[in-house]
């Protein structure tokens, strides 16, 4: 079983929403990673990522439903992910998490999943 299923439980849709959209607040503002979204509006980026962590975390599963299997890996081959935008992801998910009010165990949950993810996505040197 994944151990992160239990997080949707602990902290409702509500919270995920609003990680997400803290989320998006902190790639808007860091360079690196606006430049990882080309499209103007960030609104369907920040709906995809709700709807993945929601089903991550034990949810719905809509994500699978409307996109497929997520495969993070292949979907974020085309951008270089290198340590340094590693961290730069890591940074605006760590600061959208301090936002959203969480029991400290389901928080170093949260955290774990994102490290474990965030050092997966890395595709080049």
């Amino acid at each position: 079983m994944n151990p992160f299923q239990s997080i949707y439980e602990a902290v409702g849709e509500e919270k995920i929403k609003r990680l997400t959209a803290y989320f998006y607040e902190e790639v808007s503002q860091n360079e690196e990673l606006r430049r990882l979204y080309p499209e103007k509006d960030l609104a369907p980026a920040e709906r995809r990522l709700f709807l993945f962590l929601m089903q991550v975390f034990g949810g719905p599963q809509t994500y699978s439903e409307e996109r497929g299997h997520p495969r993070l890996r292949m979907r974020h081959f085309q951008w270089k992910i290198d340590g340094k935008m590693r961290n730069h992801w890591m940074n605006a998910m760590l600061t959208a998490l301090d936002k959203i009010q969480v029991e400290q165990e389901v928080r170093e949950l949260m955290m774990n999943y994102f490290i474990k993810v965030a050092n997966h996505m890395v595709n080049h040197d």
